[in-house]
């Protein structure tokens, strides 16, 4: 009989091998359960190692989600820790290591409906166009910030690019999604220059500071394999989220934006722009890799929001 430890473990095995979680969602899940377990090993007076799955009931749920409010958790995090636990126990039920699900009169908390902010065309430019392309690092920046705009990645999937994902003559890159799930996002031009630039001129400089050598021809782009990262650090070796969420905050600070700006504005900025263009949603919805289409309706909210301040602004009835 497995304890709770070993049924998170086979879990996440499980999540990895047969779902294709990424790393980012293994570490969140082992956390989210971890939190859990250390919760009812408080509330029982249990260690961790006695527990088994089949012994948490709904009264223990309920009061898990009341000590996540009484510490300030927002809905959005206590809807997203529900969700592990409930992908958690259908797991556990499949392998017949538990009867019954303790999560299935447990609703999830109506979530807040929050527009996620976006950058206007003007400050997207100035972001994209501060980098200085003079320097390896200013070449691999500038490429950054023109493909996360102009493909509208997230920043997992940015960060996981190999070369062999870069189709230049098509103009596309092949994404590896949540859940592993692929798509073809275009290319957009001037996205494309900045990353041939980077390649030709950048990553070059940046390989050769890599402590594991790697064989490559001298134009960056090397033998198309799927362990070669298209963005790598100063020390050539593949970029980190971290690192591009502190260059777009140290160019967000140059540019002179005002508040917090983060990679994934760029990602909701590309989906506002196109749909202000005159996208229609559907083809947005596969361009950003939502799975339903109702992630992808929130957009339509923004430009909503975008259209009543130009109208006050411009409506003489309304000055």
């Amino acid at each position: 009989m497995q304890d709770f430890g070993q049924a998170i473990d086979s879990f996440l095995i499980f999540m990895k091998t047969e779902r294709g979680s990424s790393e980012l969602t293994l570490i969140n899940y082992f956390s989210d359960l971890g939190q859990f377990t250390q919760f009812i090993s408080q509330i029982t007076e249990m260690p961790v190692e006695d527990i088994h799955p089949r012994q948490i009931t709904h009264p223990l749920i309920r009061n898990y989600l009341g000590y996540l409010q009484n510490l300030g958790r927002s809905r959005a995090t206590i809807a997203r820790k529900l969700a592990v636990l409930r992908s958690f126990y259908k797991y556990l039920i499949r392998q017949g290591l538990v009867d019954a699900n303790p999560l299935e009169r447990v609703g999830t908390p109506k979530q807040e409906k929050r527009l996620p902010g976006f950058l206007s065309e003007k400050d997207v430019a100035k972001l994209v166009e501060c980098p200085e392309a003079a320097s390896l690092l200013g070449l691999r920046d500038l490429a950054i910030l023109e493909v996360i705009y102009g493909s509208g990645l997230r920043v997992s999937e940015l960060v996981g690019l190999n070369l062999i994902h870069l189709d230049f003559e098509g103009g596309y890159l092949r994404i590896q999604g949540k859940g592993g799930k692929e798509r073809i996002v275009p290319l957009g031009s001037r996205a494309s220059l900045a990353l041939h630039a980077y390649l030709t001129n950048g990553r070059p400089g940046l390989l050769h500071k890599s402590k594991v050598p790697i064989a490559e021809s001298a134009d960056g782009f090397g033998r198309m394999t799927w362990e070669q990262p298209v963005f790598l650090n100063r020390h050539g070796n593949r970029l980190s989220d971290r690192g591009v969420r502190d260059l777009v905050r140290k160019y967000a600070r140059r540019s002179g934006l005002d508040g917090a700006v983060y990679p994934h504005m760029l990602r909701h900025s590309f989906a506002t722009h196109l749909l202000d263009g005159g996208a229609d949603l559907r083809s947005v919805q596969e361009l950003l890799g939502h799975a339903r289409l109702s992630n992808t309706q929130i957009y339509t909210h923004i430009t909503h929001e975008q259209l009543r301040r130009v109208y006050r602004r411009s409506h003489p009835r309304e000055r």
